[in-house]
Order: C-alpha cells, then sequence, then structure tokens
C-alpha cells in the first residue's frame, strides 16, 4: 500500500509554504518547550501573557531570516549539506537579532519586560536547529528506504570521482523520477580518501571497488558514471576499457561546453561513453594569433561546405572573424541546415564581424565557379569538395575523375585567376600508394595543385592536407556501425585484420586551419594520427559501449574487402620523408614533384577519356600518371602494367 502510493506521489513535491508553515510550527514548540526546561518544568511560574509576545517578536525574527535564506525551498526528500546551511544561517541569525532587539529595548527604554532571557532563546536555537535539520533528513533517509523497496527498474552506480562533480552527479542521479539509482560507492585514485565515506557514500580505491563490485558480483546492473574532467585522455581510456572487458556499462559527465543548460546537471545529461572518447587524445594547441592574422577581415570560400569536414571547418573559421565567408555545396538541403544552425548557434559572430553567403553550384560547372570567384574575390580557398567512398567510386570513375580531379583544377585554376591568397586543399591517406580510383583521383589533385604553386612562384600558395578517416563523418563506419547495432545487428566488418587511422572532426579541421596558417605553398602536410585501430576492436567497443554483449546480443560477421580496398592505410609512401614543423601533429611530406606541363598533358588525355566515358580507358590513364596506383580486389587489375600507345 505504501509503495502504490509513493510511486503514484514520488513526483509531487511538498509546497514551498507549507515547508515554511511547518518550520513556523517547530519555532512555536521549540520556544513553548525551552521555557518550561528554563523554569524546571513548573509551567504554573511562566508569565504566558509576556512569554506571548517574546514568542510573537521571535518568530517574525525567524520568518524573516527564512524568507532572506531561503532556507524553505529546498526538496526535503533530497535535503542536503547546503540545505542544512542554510538552516542554519536562518535560525542563527535570527537568534542574534533578536538577542540584539531585546537586549537595545529593554536598556533604551529602562523597561525590563522587553528584556527576553538569553537562556530561554539559548534552548529554543538548540532545539529548532535540531529539529528542522534532523527531520529533513529523516523524510529524505524514510524515503531513499522506501523508493528502494518501491517496484521499478533500479540501477546501482559506482561513481569515478569523489569530488565536487562527483558529489553533483550523485545528488543528480537520486534526484530522478524515472530511474532508482542507487549508488553504491565512489570511486577515487587519492589515497587519503580510501576508504572513507563522502555524504555517506563509502569511497574506495579502484582496484578495491572492481574485486568488490564486479569480479564479486555481489552488484547487478551496474553502471559506471565518470565524473571527472581534469583527467589525461590515457588515464580516462584506461579507466573505461578496464570496465568494459568486464561488461560494465560506462557514463561520462558532459563537460560545461557540451551542456546545453548551463551550470544545471540534469541525469538526461550524463550520457554513454562514445567511440570518440576511447580516441581522443590531448588538446591541440593552436598559434590561434596566426590564424586570426590572416583570417580576421578577410574573404574565405570553402567548397564542400555541407559536407562532415567542410561544415566543421566553417564552424572553426568562423570563429577567427572573417569579414565573408563563402559556403559552396551541390547540396541544398546541407547547406539549408548549415545556415540554418550558423544563424542559432554562431549569431554572435555573424552580427560583430561575419557575413555568410551561401551559394547552391557545382565546383566541376567551370561558368558558375567563376562567376562566384570573380563576385566575391576570396583571400582563402578551403576545397573540402570530393567524392570519397572506395567502393562507389570504383564503380563509378567518371564521377571520381570529373569531381576529385578536375573539380579541384577549376578551384585551383580560378583562386590563379583572381589572385587567391591561400588554397588548402583537404586530401586522405588513401592518395598514398593507391589501390583504388578515389585514392589515385586524390592524389593526382595532390599533384596537380603542388605543379601549380611552383608554375606561379608569386601568386596563389597552395597547401595540401593530408590524413585519415574522421570519425563520425557522413558514410563513415562509425555511424553505420550505429544503425546496425539499433537495428540489432549484425555488425558488418569487411576483414578481421582491416585496419585504419582516426580522427575526430574538429580535430582535424584544427589541424587544416594550422597547416594552412602556416604554410607557404607546395607543402604536403601529414597529420599525426595517433596509432591504428583495428575495425574489429572498433565494433566491439561499440557494442559494449551501447550496453550490449558481443555474439550474445549483437553478431559480428565479416564480408570480405570491397572492391579497392586495402587492410592498412599509408600517410607516407615508400619515396616519401617528413620534415618537421612548429607544431608536433604536422609534418610535411617530401614527395615527388611533377613539372606542370607533364601534367597539364596528362589532365588533357584524361579529360578525352572522360569525354568518351570509357571506364577502362580513364584507370588506364589514371595508372599511367600516378604510377603507384596499383588496384587491389578490383576488376581494374587487369589493367595494372598496361602502357597506352
Amino acid at each position: 500500500m505504501i509503495e502504490r502510493i509513493l510511486t503514484k506521489y514520488s513526483n509531487h513535491f511538498v509546497s514551498r509554504h507549507l515547508i515554511l508553515a511547518i518550520d513556523g510550527g517547530v519555532v512555536i514548540g521549540s520556544f513553548v518547550i525551552a521555557c518550561i526546561l528554563r523554569f524546571n518544568l513548573n509551567v504554573s511560574n511562566i508569565n504566558w501573557k509576556l512569554y506571548k509576545y517574546y514568542l510573537v517578536a521571535l518568530l517574525v525574527n525567524r520568518l524573516l531570516c527564512f524568507l532572506y535564506f531561503r532556507s524553505y525551498t529546498g526538496i526535503v526528500r533530497h535535503s542536503s549539506v547546503e540545505d542544512a546551511s542554510l538552516i542554519f544561517k536562518a535560525t542563527t541569525a535570527s537568534s542574534i537579532l533578536t538577542i540584539i532587539g531585546s537586549t537595545f529595548l529593554s536598556h533604551s527604554t529602562d523597561n525590563a519586560v522587553f528584556y527576553i532571557p538569553i537562556s530561554i532563546l539559548i534552548i529554543e536555537y538548540f532545539i529548532s536547529l535540531s529539529v528542522m535539520i534532523s527531520s529533513r533528513f529523516l523524510v529524505k533517509n524514510i524515503y531513499k528506504t522506501l523508493i528502494a523497496n518501491a517496484p521499478g527498474e533500479k540501477v546501482n552506480v559506482l561513481i569515478y570521482g569523489a569530488g565536487t562533480l562527483g558529489i553533483l552527479t550523485k545528488n543528480t542521479l537520486l534526484r530522478n523520477r524515472h530511474k532508482k539509482y542507487t549508488i553504491v560507492g565512489f570511486i577515487d585514485d587519492n589515497p587519503s580518501l580510501s576508504f572513507k565515506t563522502v555524504e555517506g557514500v563509502p569511497v574506495y580505491p579502484e582496484s578495491e571497488a572492481i574485486k568488490r563490485f564486479v569480479e564479486d558480483e555481489i552488484t547487478s546492473d551496474l553502471e559506471v558514471v565518470l565524473a571527472i574532467h581534469q583527467i589525461k585522455p590515457h588515464r580516462k581510456n584506461q579507466i573505461i576499457e578496464r570496465f568494459l572487458k568486464k561488461d560494465i556499462i560506462v557514463k561520462v559527465v558532459p563537460s560545461m561546453y557540451e551542456r546545453l543548460n548551463g551550470d544545471q546537471l540534469r541525469s538526461d545529461d550524463i550520457r554513454n561513453i562514445r567511440i570518440e572518447d576511447l580516441l581522443e587524445r590531448d588538446p591541440i594547441l593552436l598559434d590561434n594569433q596566426n590564424i586570426i592574422r590572416q583570417l580576421s577581415g578577410q574573404t574565405a570560400l570553402v567548397t564542400g561546405a555541407a559536407g562532415s569536414i567542410g561544415s566543421e571547418i566553417v564552424r572553426q573559421l568562423i570563429r577567427f572573424k572573417p569579414e565573408t565567408l563563402i559556403l559552396i555545396d551541390q547540396s541544398e538541403s546541407g547547406l539549408y541546415d548549415l545556415e540554418n544552425e550558423l544563424k542559432q548557434h554562431f549569431r554572435r559572430f555573424l552580427d560583430d564581424a561575419t557575413r555568410v553567403i551561401v551559394q547552391v553550384a557545382d565546383v566541376t560547372d567551370e561558368v558558375r565557379m567563376r562567376h562566384i570567384f570573380r563576385q566575391y574575390t576570396p583571400q582563402f580557398v578551403f576545397h573540402a569538395a570530393a567524392y570519397k567512398h572506395v567502393p562507389l567510386m570504383e564503380e563509378h570513375p567518371y564521377e571520381a575523375v570529373k569531381v576529385n580531379v578536375f573539380g579541384t583544377k577549376i578551384i585551383a585554376d580560378l583562386s590563379v585567376e583572381t589572385n587567391v591568397r591561400k588554397f588548402v586543399m583537404i586530401s586522405t591517406d588513401k592518395a598514398v600508394n593507391p589501390t583504388n580510383v578515389m585514392g589515385a583521383t586524390k592524389r593526382l589533385a595532390e599533384m596537380y595543385v603542388q605543379s601549380l604553386n611552383h608554375r606561379f612562384l608569386k601568386g596563389t600558395r597552395f597547401i595540401t592536407t593530408r590524413f585519415g578517416n574522421v570519425l563520425g563523418s557522413n558514410g563513415s563506419v562509425v555511424p553505420l556501425f550505429q544503425k546496425q547495432i539499433r537495428a540489432g545487428g549484425p555488425i558488418t566488418v569487411t576483414h578481421p585484420d582491416v585496419i585504419r587511422y582516426f580522427m575526430t572532426i574538429p580535430e582535424a579541421c584544427q589541424l587544416v586551419l594550422e597547416a594552412g596558417s602556416m604554410g607557404n605553398g607546395g607543402e604536403i602536410f601529414v597529420f599525426d594520427m595517433g596509432e591504428p585501430v583495428r575495425i574489429a576492436d572498433l565494433a566491439q567497443k561499440m557494442i559494449k559501449l551501447s550496453g550490449l554483449r558481443v555474439d550474445k546480443d549483437i553478431q559480428i560477421t565479416y564480408s570480405g574487402l570491397r572492391p579497392g580496398e586495402k587492410l592498412y592505410e599509408e600517410l607516407l609512401s615508400d619515396k616519401e620523408h617528413t620534415l618537421p614543423t612548429y607544431h608536433p601533429k604536422i609534418q610535411i611530406a617530401q614527395v615527388d614533384e611533377q613539372p606542370f606541363g607533364e601534367i597539364s598533358a596528362a589532365l588533357q588525355d584524361l579529360k578525352k577519356a572522360l569525354r568518351e566515358g570509357d571506364k577502362a580507358l580513364m584507370v588506364t590513364y589514371l595508372k599511367t600518371v600516378v604510377p603507384e596506383f596499383i588496384s587491389n580486389n578490383s576488376e581494374y587489375e587487369e589493367l595494372d602494367g598496361l602502357e597506352l600507345s
């Protein structure tokens, strides 16, 4: 019966005015008890006609202080040390005011009737303070006991971090109306806290917590919430990996930057660990002053602006306050969404400094591109427009050549024609020793912009940035695995041993801006991608991060390498070496450069093949101009080594 009533009304709170009235009643009762104790339980000796005025004076002071300190506003069933502190302040302040007031009136009027005995006020003070604080915590404990035994979903939680954020997390979870969280303990690396309690919750070192709650399996339905922000990425990864191996769900308290509701933490904000968290590296330090010096007040143009990389470049560029940002993409829906996002989340930048111009256009349309370049005359171009999906481009080499090669050529040539200061091209690790059409077209685009840089030594500076896969980009492996997990599986991996380099989208784009600012022209910048990741391991981690079990809840199947794919990607070919830069995560690849005349002639031949629409001929020309292009698991393998007559 009690459980049903508690469940029914657990979402309703007691009125603040009722709490204030109850506190007033506690003051009245405490004063009466204090008077009786003061007169040694001899009630007949108390002058109630006079003492009732003393009670009114005390009660008025108490209520005024309760209102001032707002000690009645806390939710009783979630009472905390902060609530007790407010009661203490309000009660102490009102007692002091009453003592000072009665003493002053009795001395200034020389009339003892105004004097309230201090002994009564002191006794009443301790009774009121004790009853108001203890009653709140008593109600809290009764509620916790009843709710713990009430029907419904129950979750046991270990909070990693016993500091301020950990305590905030505990209180936030306990306030949840839909789930019944039991905080079984804190985990903290601080040895001075081990085996002590914080707000009644025991604190354990990590090894003891794992032994007690995980290995001994004394607690079911266990979750771990990571409530530490000042922690090195590798240490955070160690903690997460340790619990994931035990099939324990791990969640994290978001940073203030991630939270949309400001300072207030809600239980809904506490999110599952994402795969990006496991691949997170130390923050990238940018030379912001150099970037600001180059971009502030300038006009920048971004192609492929609606894509994953292009849109993030736009988000980061806008913070450096260019005068004008021109966004080009053929996806009208993508541009529409990006424009609305900028208006909503970057309004202060748009109002203060930057004009955003959206252009629905195709980079392969030379007439349209020339019109845009001549109208806006950008000083900086960030060329992110490209086709990137390996199997699709293997099937459709016409589109890969048209966009990746000739789209780049059009934008690069117009940059020279309109005196663009810097042209920054976004390339890929698949351009290194390419085994597929997509990689070969990106390598040819690299070669062309490099040749332009050396042909026009005093004009536009051409800079190439080369990096691997980015987490969460459109069509990449992470969103695909997420969809497959939501559908109940299976997750499809091409090969058990396939590995890839990964970066987060913001990290990659930060390095693009840094490389663009430091480049003098002709460089191919290679980014530090960290350690390669085995895709099968990535799939297993994503299953566990979803709270599911590998091969029990979600199966992993292997489909074989797709056309043009290879087991591992490279950031440098065998013929390339690197030079360091002032940024530890950026190096310069030393590559063989092709003369502009040879590249131009090869592009003319490739354009003829494009007009004919002959896939084999197009790929053969690609293999001729990019001799390191050796097809893998593809219908074009038979073209390797062929020479055009």
